[in-house]
């Protein structure tokens, strides 16, 4: 289908299939089948940015899926490059101050530990963490999961007392804004 729609001179037409295509691209990714997953997103790169431009923003959705997707497929080395390509187009289109592009140094940062730079990583999200709580807020669960990434790649750097506090600071937070809401059983009433 995306074959047939980019033979044509119909943007409309090339945009929708490609749109139609990235969601099959993404329940591939989302059910394992990170190989096919990989491909689809690293075509539609290529027609998104012929088509729409490399600053669009359905371009840089492509881009972080396909570097997500990398990273997913076995390559942390790639995933890490792609994240860091993307996050310099992302600052310069978006800010650095977007929310996408805070994620993308989110996962950038992730991508970089998994490579095995653990200190590369545990500082990334050390320079991170500050710009999220001013930006999205000490509670935003992009926050509270750059926070963790921090306890745990601070801990995998071999300090564990400072993985211990950023733990034990973080729990009551996570526990605040992502526990359920338990309803309080009614008080029993005195015959």
């Amino acid at each position: 289908m995306l074959n047939q729609a980019t033979r044509t001179t119909d943007t409309d037409l090339i945009i929708r299939a490609a749109r139609i295509a990235e969601n099959v691209a993404r329940h591939l990714n989302a059910t394992g089948w990170y190989a096919v997953a990989l491909d689809d997103f690293s075509a539609l790169r290529s027609i998104r940015e012929r088509e729409q431009g490399a600053h669009h923003r359905d371009t840089l959705t492509t881009r972080y899926r396909l570097a997500y997707t990398t990273g997913f497929a076995g390559d942390p080395a790639a995933a890490r490059d792609r994240f860091a390509a993307l996050l310099s187009v992302q600052e310069r289109a978006l800010g650095a101050d977007h929310p996408d592009t805070l994620d993308t140094r989110d996962q950038l940062a992730r991508w970089t530990g998994e490579t095995g730079d653990i200190l590369a990583a545990r500082d990334q999200y050390a320079a991170l963490l500050p710009v999220q709580k001013r930006i999205l807020g000490p509670d935003h669960p992009a926050t509270l999961a750059s926070w963790q990434g921090l306890a745990q790649w601070t801990g995998l750097a071999g300090d564990s007392a400072a993985a211990r506090d950023q733990f034990a600071a973080l729990l009551p937070v996570r526990e605040r804004v992502l526990a359920p809401t338990i309803p309080t059983p009614p008080t029993p009433v005195a015959n």
